[in-house]
């Protein structure tokens, strides 16, 4: 998901630097949705893997 992110926000990048602003508003902002749902999912992994242990 993360890479996605990056693919959005190289393309946001590109769409600006060429001026097309419709393709680089909407790119940016699924680029910044994808990171922020991202960023959630890997603190609640994080959250969620401590727990689980072994005991034999």
């Amino acid at each position: 998901m993360l890479r996605w992110a990056l693919v959005f926000l190289i393309v946001a990048l590109v769409a600006a630097l060429f001026g097309f602003g419709v393709i680089e508003g909407y790119s940016l902002l699924i680029a910044k949705v994808l990171f922020f749902v991202f960023l959630i999912l890997f603190v609640v992994s994080l959250l969620t893997g401590s727990r689980t242990r072994d005991v034999v």
